[in-house]
């Protein structure tokens, strides 16, 4: 009689640990990225922070910017104010009376 073509081979311990290694693999490097990536938790913290920045920065833009907006007001012609005329001219024609004490700043643009 012939013997028989199958055998049944023993699995090995190491076959065995393939798939719970993968998966193990699997989760450490999704939980790492979840962590430290770009958009996990402590890239999270970075991106809060830079918002917090930003916000402050666009605040002190927009005062800055109504104030701008203020002065500007005041040179139109419909609401033209003399002191303001007068401030204008004399600093961009680069003049003053004589009676006039005149303060220069440093890194102040006159």
């Amino acid at each position: 009689m012939p013997r028989a073509a199958t055998r049944q081979r023993k699995q090995s311990k190491f076959r065995r640990l393939i798939t719970p290694a993968i998966a193990i693999a699997a989760l450490a490097y999704f939980g790492f990225h979840a962590m430290n990536g770009e958009l996990g938790l402590v890239g999270r913290a970075l991106i809060e922070n830079r918002v917090a920045e930003l916000e402050t920065e666009l605040g002190e833009l927009t005062k800055e910017r109504q104030q701008l907006v203020a002065r500007v007001s005041l040179l139109r012609p419909e609401s033209l104010d003399p002191d303001m005329l007068d401030e204008r001219a004399r600093l961009t024609l680069n003049l003053a009376n004589t009676n006039e004490l005149v303060v220069l700043r440093p890194g102040h643009r006159y």
